[in-house]
């Protein structure tokens, strides 16, 4: 394992890396760098960590070990926002590298859409910056298409106006989870791009079943009262977080877990939510998994994007998550992810940072993009210096 202190490191470990014949993976945190490391050299990012925000301009400099979290509470100070998911402590730079999903993607499109720049060592140890002009290809491979073709050490994202948030978290019991998801689909089907919602069904170790909705809204906080009102004429949660907060304040939605642990993930996109849908998910108890999470997609996902991913025109993200405590669990807990997966209608896609390590890139993107990012890592990266979680090597 090697930490980069800074950008000439990074190029170093490159140009020692290509006269051995070794490979070079990265990971900043705790997420990434699965698979087979044989020969391949972990590069630890995390000390690549400067962040400067212009708040004229509403560009952010962001170094790759740079958490969402941070980025967020740097923008907050100035009413402005990046694209932040469920978690805090994920880099920017690896959620971007997969495209990205994040809490305002219905307003904004992906992550990688609002990436203007990066800052990158190539395969060659030569640093370099990267922009839609000086590298078309290279930058459009680098907004979705993963880590296969450089290292980015830094890049430039455009930030959003935040000028009002509202959001937070609605728990009930299980027995309630029929009219949560009824609820649910009234609200997304007619929702304006500023509001998502996010609709859980939970099952923690030693507690019992429960369902919660998710919920931000760019906006004023009456205006998301009313357009949440169907969920306000269910019967009274468990509990209710919901409040104008600060965009510094997301990952307190969710409260996932901050500390890097084993889990099994399955994800789809559902290309409807209708009555056999919503029947599929709540004909069963959904344990052995501790949670299956609807994301409700649309908005300005759904337009061009000038990335590998394109328009993602699905309505619904699937995510089912459990964890493997023994060999006897991790099948039950796969078993059921393939099971649900199976009754539900799946578009055979899905987003690249929400593969599992049996997916590949072909689960992720059209045979066209496939081999439009292969032609491009043939001529940046001939001899495979870079070696991706999911590499684009056919």
């Amino acid at each position: 394992m090697v930490e980069a202190a800074d950008a000439a490191d990074v190029a170093t470990l490159v140009r020692h890396a290509r006269a051995t014949g070794l490979s070079i993976t990265t990971q900043p945190n705790g997420h990434g760098a699965t698979g087979n490391t044989a020969g391949t050299i972990l590069l630890r990012t995390r000390r690549l960590d400067t962040l400067q925000i212009n708040p004229a301009t509403r560009r952010a400099r962001i170094g790759a070990g740079v958490s969402s979290g941070r980025v967020q509470a740097g923008a907050a100070a100035h009413g402005l926002t990046g694209l932040p998911g469920s978690s805090p402590v994920v880099s920017v730079t690896g959620v971007a590298l997969g495209g990205g999903l994040s809490w305002f993607g219905r307003t904004h499109g992906w992550v990688a859409d609002s990436v203007t720049a990066f800052a990158i060592v190539d395969a060659e140890g030569r640093e370099r910056h990267i922009t839609a002009d000086t590298e078309p290809d290279l930058f459009w491979a680098l907004r979705g298409g993963g880590g296969s073709f450089a290292i980015v050490t830094a890049l430039e994202l455009a930030l959003h106006p935040a000028p009002s948030l509202y959001g937070g978290r609605m728990l009930w019991p299980t027995e309630h989870a029929p009219a949560v998801l009824d609820a649910y689909r009234t609200i997304t089907a007619n929702a304006p791009d500023t509001l998502t919602l996010w609709l859980d069904l939970l099952h923690f170790p030693g507690a019992a079943p429960m369902v919660a909705v998710d919920v931000t809204y760019l906006g004023d906080p009456h205006e998301a009262r009313e357009l949440l009102s169907p969920l306000d004429r269910l019967p009274p949660p468990l509990s209710d977080s919901r409040r104008p907060m600060s965009v510094a304040e997301l990952g307190s939605i969710t409260a996932e877990p901050t500390d890097p642990g084993a889990g099994l993930s399955h994800a789809e996109l559902l290309t409807t939510l209708d009555d056999v849908t919503a029947k599929a998910l709540l004909t069963e108890p959904i344990e052995p998994l501790l949670s299956v999470q609807l994301r409700h997609l649309g908005g300005a996902l759904a337009h061009p994007s000038d990335s590998p991913h394109g328009a993602l025109t699905e309505p619904y993200a699937l995510y089912m998550f459990g964890l493997p405590t023994d060999s006897t669990r991790a099948e039950a807990v796969t078993a059921k992810q393939r099971a649900l997966a199976a009754a539900l209608p799946t578009s055979g896609r899905k987003p690249l940072t929400f593969l599992n390590p049996s997916e590949t890139i072909t689960d992720a993107f059209s045979p066209n993009v496939v081999k439009r990012l292969r032609d491009i890592k043939r001529r940046h990266d001939p001899h495979h210096t870079f070696r991706a979680n999911f590499p684009v090597e056919s």
